[in-house]
Parts: structure tokens; C-alpha cells; sequence
């Protein structure tokens, strides 16, 4: 049976089903990954920190580095660090 836009029922149905398998794997690895950070945690690590080690190491070299110019930017602007060239420490 032909539904709206030449789509079959059959065909819609596995389309579906797919997503339903994808989404169950992507609770599995989400799980896991859970898993992973409580073991760190019970071992000492900070979560949170490893969590933002895992964003970095996920963004290339020049992203990487603007970013970190840009807060360093910031924070001085907002007396919070001070200027690496003889600034105050």
C-alpha cells in the first residue's frame, strides 16, 4: 500500500524501526559512557574536568586556540588574570 509522497507502508515502517535500534544503541553508549565517568570519579578524577579535557581534545588546533585566547582576553579585561607581558602575578 502507496501512502502520501509515494512512501509504502512497509518501507515507512523500517524507517522506523531503524530509528527505534539507533536510538536504543545511542541509550546503550550513553550509558556506558555514565559508566565510564563514575569509574573515573571513584578513582579520584573530576568529572566535570574530564568532561572539558573530552571537549577540547574533540576541536582542532587553531579552534582550540582562539578559544583559549579569547578567554584569556576576557578574564584580563575583567581583571581577573593579569597580562603575561610583566604583569602583575
Amino acid at each position: 500500500m502507496e501512502g502520501p509522497a509515494g512512501v509504502t507502508a512497509d518501507q515507512l515502517k523500517q524507517f522506523v524501526e531503524r530509528i527505534e535500534r539507533l536510538e536504543e544503541e545511542k541509550q546503550t553508549i550513553a550509558d556506558d559512557i555514565k559508566d565510564v565517568y563514575a569509574e573515573a570519579k571513584s578513582t579520584g578524577y573530576d568529572t566535570k574536568i574530564l568532561k572539558q579535557v573530552i571537549r577540547i581534545r574533540k576541536q582542532d588546533k587553531a579552534e582550540r586556540e582562539e578559544q583559549e585566547a579569547l578567554l584569556d582576553l576576557y578574564l584580563s579585561a575583567l581583571g581577573m588574570i593579569y597580562a603575561s607581558s610583566g604583569g602583575e602575578g
